[in-house]
């Protein structure tokens, strides 16, 4: 799940983490227009969960910062696959550049 970190706060609490700055595709999101900072990875995780992962709606929360994206909740396992999904994300600049240009004319604004 690089460069995602998943990590137990209290028992049965878990936070989903990317610290900005740490992804194999930060330069390429910056060439496209965006800043890759915590609100920005929100946006990547609130797309993904809408068009691939919709069953993952509204079991976590999200609490992002400049230099963080965080979410967070009870629920592991959807964690773990939100996890999953984002660290595709973050690792495959194909897969970055495709997620942007699909946003983009969607209309879907990232928060950067």
């Amino acid at each position: 799940m690089t460069p995602m970190r998943l990590i137990e706060t209290a028992p049965g609490k878990f936070s989903l983490l990317l610290y900005a700055g740490t992804a194999q595709v930060d330069e390429l999101i910056e060439e496209l227009g965006h800043e890759p900072n915590g609100y920005f990875w929100e946006g990547v995780a609130r797309l993904l969960v809408s068009t691939e992962a919709p069953g993952l709606d509204e079991r976590f929360s999200f609490d992002p910062e400049a230099d963080m994206f965080c979410a967070y909740g009870t629920d592991r396992a959807a964690l773990e696959e939100l996890g999953t999904l984002m660290a595709a994300a973050a690792t495959d600049p194909a897969r970055m550049r495709a997620l942007i240009t699909s946003a983009k004319a969607d209309g879907f604004e990232f928060d950067d």
